[in-house]
C-alpha cells in the first residue's frame, strides 16, 4: 500500500501480472442499486468518511458493492485511471451471486500501482474530483 497526496492511498504489486490474469477481488456487502443510494447520501454527510461505493448492473438488476468499511481487503484501496488503467473489472457469478473481480489488462511488473477506470464522467464527480479525468 502506498499513500499519495493526490488519491489517497494505492496498491503497489509486489510481483507480476500477466493480462488476463485474477488480481484481486472488490470485496464488500452487496446491496441494492436503491439501499446504496440512501447510504452514499448518509456517507456524504461526513467528509471523514470515504465512499468506497462500487455501483454496476448484472443481469436485469442494479447492485452495489459497499467496501466503505475498514478491512484488510486490497481491492477497495485501488486507485483510478481513465488514461493508463492496467486493471479491468469483470463480474463474475458465483452460485448466483455477483462478485467483482480485477484482472490484468496489460502486463503489470512489480512496483506498478494497480489502476482502474472507475466510469464514471458525470459533472459533478467531474468537478468535485479532478482526479477522475486522468
Amino acid at each position: 500500500i502506498v499513500v499519495t497526496e493526490e488519491k489517497g492511498r494505492g496498491v503497489i504489486t509486489t510481483r507480476s501480472f500477466s493480462p488476463g490474469e485474477f488480481v484481486v477481488e472488490y470485496v464488500g456487502e452487496l446491496i441494492s442499486g436503491s439501499e446504496a443510494r440512501a447510504r452514499e447520501a448518509e456517507y456524504n454527510k461526513d467528509p471523514s468518511v470515504g465512499s468506497f461505493m462500487f455501483f454496476f448492473c448484472h443481469g436485469n438488476q442494479r447492485y452495489c458493492v459497499d467496501a466503505t468499511e475498514e478491512t484488510g481487503k486490497l481491492g477497495r484501496l485501488i486507485n483510478h485511471s481513465r488514461l493508463h488503467p492496467n486493471c479491468v473489472v469483470k463480474v463474475i457469478p458465483i452460485n448466483g451471486v455477483p462478485h467483482l473481480a480485477l484482472f490484468a489488462k496489460t502486463e503489470i511488473p512489480p512496483g506498478e500501482e494497480l489502476l482502474y477506470d472507475y466510469g464514471d464522467r458525470g459533472k459533478a464527480s467531474l468537478t468535485a474530483h479532478p482526479w477522475l479525468k486522468t
